[in-house]
């Protein structure tokens, strides 16, 4: 077993993609895992639930308590909660993952679109933490890591999709705001982004060319790994490549290359990043 053997991890967005690889990568050492998502019955075209990755959990070395959770309700956000602490007896470590897309540009956004954007991104993320806060301030090395990108200033990033990009740049600003506010809780706040596309089933089902050209979603759940088995004050306020994060762990580039879906279908850089010198085209 690992770092996180007994450690409580709450996800949100567990039912498939990253969420469910990072909670899987954490039963692997033995994590207590909550997996919240509002994804229980199969979807016609994506594959992956709650109960599915509960098995995976359990398989893996874990204890699971999948949790039906809207986003969007505070009653369900402190019910889940209150859930995990009366199951595991409290939270270690939040992963604010649960996050909706739209790259509509202004006059094509419906108001549906945006609100859930914000209930989602924005208002979600807040009030799960804010659930979570009076465990995480008990706990021995807390984490609450955001699946976000540090904020880039470049306009094109709000001029081609404004409402994704304040939708999301708000959970940016959220992981800034709580490693100042908790520093002295001794709770560690960061941020975790992907330098490329990665290889979700949504990416394959709805866009299968992009497929081949992404990184495993793995390279995603060794990264919340390492980053949330770090002292917490060595790291908070942070935002990391996912990439990054295990250079510093110590993983070569050899390595991390083999993440790659294909060995030499390569995608460009994600969203909100500066373009690879590497792949000057720009972002996927």
């Amino acid at each position: 077993m690992g770092a996180l053997k007994g450690k409580t991890v709450f996800i949100t967005g567990a039912s498939r993609g990253i969420g469910a690889e990072i909670a899987k990568r954490a039963a692997e050492d033995g994590a207590n895992v909550v997996l919240a998502a509002k994804t229980v019955e199969p979807h016609p075209k994506l594959p992956g639930t709650l109960p599915e990755v509960a098995a995976d959990c359990e398989a893996a070395g874990g204890s699971a308590l999948p949790i039906r959770m809207d986003l969007r309700l505070p009653e369900a956000i402190e019910a889940a909660a209150e859930a995990a602490v009366e199951r595991f007896g409290g939270i270690d470590i939040l992963v604010n993952n649960a996050s909706v897309q739209t790259f509509s540009k202004t006059p094509d956004t419906t108001p549906k679109q945006f609100d859930l954007l914000f209930d989602i991104n924005a208002r979600g993320t807040f009030l799960m933490t804010q659930a979570c806060l009076p465990y995480l301030r008990k706990a021995e090395n807390p984490h609450i890591l955001t699946i976000a990108s540090s904020i880039n200033l470049d306009p094109r990033w709000f001029g081609e999709r404004l409402p994704r990009t304040i939708s999301k740049y708000a959970m940016s600003m959220m992981v800034m705001g709580w490693a100042d506010e908790f520093r002295e809780a001794g709770i560690a706040s960061t941020g975790l982004w992907p330098r490329h596309a990665v290889a979700t089933m949504a990416v394959k089902v709805f866009n299968p060319e992009t497929y081949e050209g992404c990184r495993d979603p793995r390279i995603m759940a060794d990264a919340a790994h390492w980053i949330t088995t770090q002292p917490a004050m060595d790291v908070t306020g942070r935002f990391f490549l996912d990439d990054e994060a295990l250079t510093e762990r110590g993983l070569p580039q050899s390595e991390i290359d083999r993440y790659w879906m294909h060995p030499t279908k390569r995608s460009r850089t994600s969203s909100f990043l500066d373009f690879d010198a590497r792949n000057p085209a720009g972002e996927s």
